[in-house]
């Protein structure tokens, strides 16, 4: 087995084709790091979460990275790390076009709220919602891959 470099648009491939990562962040000085569904466009990962530790950990240290990988076998694999910053799209003025966005993007796909929690209600129905939408802008981008040979 050959491992190599992914070049950007084969990690924005990867990227593209799947809706699971693990977000890593900084929790109380140490790693932090939990599954979340997500969506690629416009050069950012936007997701969904509930309030929660996670929540806490990005609105005090905005850095995060978030892993994607793509495994048919121990021998034949891609991952790709994405790293960026935490930007949360909050239910206020100032926000609304991104938190739309954020959710038209999501809402294309089945159970997209999970691992983050309970189905949300529609933004035009949510009052007072403690739903969080948010981005990690892609920052950075690599990834690698093996490939069979010697």
């Amino acid at each position: 087995m050959t491992v190599r470099q992914l070049d950007r648009d084969q990690c924005l491939d990867i990227i593209e084709k799947n809706r699971l990562g693990r977000l890593a962040c900084i929790s109380i000085g140490v790693p932090y790091i939990v599954p979340i569904h997500y969506v690629h466009a416009e050069d950012h990962l936007y997701a969904f979460s509930m309030p929660g530790r996670k929540i806490e950990a990005l609105r005090s240290d905005p850095g995060a990275a978030i892993l994607v990988e793509d495994i048919d076998t121990p021998q034949h694999w891609r991952t790709v790390m994405v790293r960026g910053r935490y930007e949360e799209l909050p239910d206020r003025i100032g926000f609304k076009r991104l938190r739309d966005r954020a959710w038209q993007l999501l809402s294309r796909h089945a159970v997209w709220w999970e691992p983050g929690a309970y189905k949300p209600v529609a933004p035009a129905l949510a009052f007072k919602s403690e739903q969080v939408f948010f981005r990690i802008s892609i920052d950075e981008i690599s990834g690698r891959e093996s490939i069979d040979g010697d």
